[in-house]
């Protein structure tokens, strides 16, 4: 097995929490990342597709989607697949399988499943195609990058690693790309990067954020106008297409575009060239498009909320950034960044591991990172995660003490303590088995979506208020 440790003084460590040695140690030295995954081979051993394979080494830069759909990695003909109907991850010698609301629904070795892990030797089903898993003889896996930052994203952990090669591929490349993600993965800052590091760097680069703009004038940021085109529009102005010519278009939450709007961009890409709202003839343009997104294109082209063309259109190429919950190591990573950049010491970064965020769950991910590194450094110990959610799979006290402190009430308040903090436990565990997943989360817990989001809200605001 390859030596997957690599020295990036200063920035993680190889001791573990609890350890003998004193945390400051654990901001310098050596930085143990996660092991290189095992490599696998999926094959198509019945359905339209049979015969085909296909290689699960674990250097691919994301987790693999397997359906009909464009933005998919391995993609089947069987109509009986959903369009984006399986996610499938390499992680050390095991396979995520993660069913994403398919249709037909996923099973391995017969059994339906929302999450299941997979060693080698299973059979996965989706739709009418079955495929076999298996694992490659040990001695043939991948030597990952030991890049430990791509431009200005900062990660060592094997997940980001996995990321830069593709990143570099393209930065210098002109195609479209879909850039996937939770809120605060730094979707943005992907896309800064990817126009710096390439040939349209001294080009602009321009930004529309859908949510932060009123649907009524999505129309006229995208294309802008001639003046007096409608009442109010006095004065000529360039849409953000235009003023990205010669650079870099990133549009924000793409799938917040309306249809009509939809068909429109469709047009712009296809002709390049763009006319201004009430003006009488285009305007050729040349940029380069990126998109990003936390939602699944695929599904809302299913549900008919976005075009299937320009879907085609865009997906040229695909990246998703991951959860910082699964970046092993780069917490400390990127507090020390945060830390180094707002002006702080490693003293304050080694109360911080007291804290324990190296096992925070971070559901803003490395947004909510920053902002508490920023809070940490003004407040000290009073910054501490008093108002967060404990971290994943450690509960601040038993059931039994919970119950006996409740036992000291009035039967109502007692009752109602109790049956809080299970649901406050419940729906922490069921989002992070489904990696926040709201809609698998709901149907794993068996109510509606509608509910459990009402639900996850009310905790939400019991928490805030103390």
């Amino acid at each position: 097995m390859p030596n997957d440790r690599f020295d990036i003084s200063g920035v993680g460590s190889t001791v573990p929490r609890g350890g003998a040695e004193d945390v400051t140690t654990r901001l310098h030295g050596s930085f143990d990342p996660s092991p290189v995954p095992e490599p696998f081979v999926l094959t198509v051993v019945k359905g339209p597709d049979q015969g085909q394979s296909f290689a699960l080494d674990g250097s691919q830069p994301s987790r693999l989607l397997l359906g009909q759909g464009p933005a998919c990695d391995i993609r089947l003909t069987d109509r009986t697949v959903s369009r984006r109907h399986v996610a499938i991850d390499v992680e050390g010698g095991r396979v995520r399988v993660s069913d994403l609301g398919s249709k037909n629904g996923t099973r391995v070795n017969g059994v339906k499943i929302v999450e299941a892990w997979a060693q080698g030797g299973e059979t996965l089903q989706a739709g009418s195609t079955l495929l076999r898993l298996d694992s490659v003889p040990s001695g043939t896996k991948v030597t990952l990058s030991t890049a430990t930052s791509w431009g200005r994203m900062i990660g060592a952990s094997t997940e980001m690693r996995r990321l830069y090669p593709l990143c570099d591929k393209l930065a210098g490349s002109d195609v479209p790309v879909i850039i996937e993600g939770d809120a605060g993965t730094g979707k943005e800052l992907l896309a800064e990067c990817l126009h710096e590091q390439g040939p349209r760097a001294d080009g602009p680069f321009v930004v529309l954020d859908c949510t932060a703009v009123p649907a009524q004038l999505l129309e006229a940021e995208l294309f802008g106008y001639v003046a007096g085109a409608r009442p109010g529009l006095t004065e000529a102005r360039a849409g953000v297409i235009e003023r990205a010519h010669g650079g870099t278009l990133l549009i924000n939450e793409i799938a917040e575009l309306e249809s009509s709007l939809q068909i429109q961009l469709l047009r712009v890409l296809e002709r390049r060239s763009v006319r201004r709202i009430g003006a009488d003839q285009p305007v050729e343009v040349d940029f380069r498009l990126l998109v990003s997104t936390h939602s699944d294109l695929d599904r809302e082209v299913a549900a008919g909320r976005f075009r299937d063309e320009l879907l085609h259109r865009i997906a040229v190429a695909r990246i998703e950034l991951p959860p910082l919950r699964r970046r092993k190591g780069d917490v400390l990573v990127l507090a020390r960044h945060f830390c180094q950049e707002l002006g702080g010491s490693d003293q304050a970064l080694a109360q911080a591991m007291r804290l324990g965020w190296d096992e925070h769950p971070w559901s803003g991910n490395v947004r909510e990172l920053r902002s508490t590194v920023a809070r940490h450094l003004a407040l000290g110990e009073l910054a501490e995660l008093t108002n967060e959610e404990p971290a994943a799979g450690v509960e601040p006290v038993s059931v039994d003490q919970i119950i006996e402190q409740a036992l000291t009430l009035p039967l109502g308040e007692a009752r109602q303590r109790v049956v809080v903090e299970f649901e406050r436990r419940y729906v922490r565990r069921v989002l992070d088995r489904h990696s926040g997943n709201v809609t698998h989360a709901a149907e794993s817990a068996g109510v509606a979506r509608r509910y459990f989001q009402i639900l996850k809200a009310r905790l939400e605001k019991r928490r805030k208020e103390g």
